[in-house]
């Protein structure tokens, strides 16, 4: 019997990407020998390639017509039996409807975010919205027929990658290390920023350890209000590429962060965290291998809208409390 060709379709982000990794290791661990070509953005072509999961990497610019009518004609080429579409938008699903894959797998209406796009898939499947990401991603990996729903990930990190982390933290005099990522996307789900700089504060004072900071493009003001409330704790800023970003967080004793990528990335790089939640829900979008603990207030209002200031929420979790958490965290080791 031939092995099927499946295309998958995850574009971004950061933290989605990492959610997708679980239901494709599923799919391959129950099709070895599938070909299975994930079309992402360029930006992300390095992070699927580290999880080796996928025969092939393919990327496609969806803003550039040009680009877009190119990997139509190649995917048109490659007559894929089945298209998963694991983000669910107008355009993620459009790629596999026009480059006429006769089967095409994505969620229902009740789990997409903008409406009308399961028009465009042949096979709707319908999850629970309360489960986690990664297990709905898991749901339609198992409409293929894949006999393992998610799998366990490994993600490869360049040792080039480690080297020059490894240098550039031991030019501060440093070797154990907790780092801190105060960014989020939308700023309703970031504790504020001042708030980790006095807990940079008391990582120094009680356990003897620096802190790292570490933000994306567009949230240096976050660092800087950072450093700012450590004062004489001086947290390291952290800025690199991606392979080095993973072996920061893979090397460290455990990251602080929201709901945000790199605390997501962390995770299935099995490196400890505390995650810090506030309108989001945990059990829907918390770290997927529950490496650590999740704080969040027990009066917390689910909402995925996004404001430009932190939810209250958050404000009812103090640094005594997340400091707490990282002792126990390291108690446990």
């Amino acid at each position: 019997m031939t092995e099927p060709r499946f295309l998958l379709v995850r574009l971004g982000s950061l933290g989605d990407i990492v959610h997708a990794f679980p239901a494709v290791s599923g799919l391959r661990t129950s099709f070895p020998n599938a070909e299975i070509i994930w079309l992402t953005h360029s930006k992300w072509e390095f992070l699927v390639n580290t999880s080796e999961l996928a025969t092939e990497v393919w990327t496609v610019d969806t803003r550039n017509w040009s680009n877009v009518r190119g990997i139509l004609a190649r995917i048109r080429e490659h007559r894929f039996e089945a298209a998963i579409d694991y983000q669910g938008l107008w355009k993620s699903a459009a790629i596999p409807f026009l480059a006429r894959i006769p089967r095409r797998i994505g969620f229902s209406s009740e789990t997409i975010r903008e409406s009308g796009v399961p028009i465009l898939y042949t096979d709707r499947v319908k999850v629970s919205a309360l489960r986690h990401v990664a297990d709905q991603n898991g749901e339609l990996s198992a409409r293929t027929g894949a006999r393992v729903s998610t799998g366990n990930v490994n993600l490869l990190i360049p040792p080039d990658d480690e080297k020059v982390v490894r240098a550039r933290i031991a030019q501060d005099g440093t070797e154990e290390y907790i780092v801190l990522s105060p960014g989020g996307g939308w700023r309703s789900k970031c504790w504020p920023a001042e708030r980790y700089g006095l807990l940079a504060q008391r990582i120094l004072r009680q356990l003897g350890l620096r802190s790292v900071i570490n933000v994306g493009p567009g949230e240096e003001d976050l660092a800087a209000k950072v450093a700012d409330a450590a004062g004489d704790a001086q947290p390291i800023q952290f800025t690199g590429s991606l392979g080095q970003l993973m072996a920061l967080l893979k090397n460290a004793s455990a990251i602080v962060a929201g709901d945000t990528g790199p605390l997501h990335l962390a995770d299935a790089l099995r490196t400890r965290v505390v995650a810090i939640f506030g309108p989001t829900d945990p059990a829907r979008n918390g770290p997927y291998r529950c490496s650590g603990v999740v704080l969040r207030w027990e009066g917390a209002a689910t909402t995925y809208k996004r404001e430009t200031e932190p939810d209250e929420s958050l404000l009812h979790i103090s640094v005594d409390e997340v400091m707490k958490a990282i002792r126990g965290l390291r108690e446990a080791a």
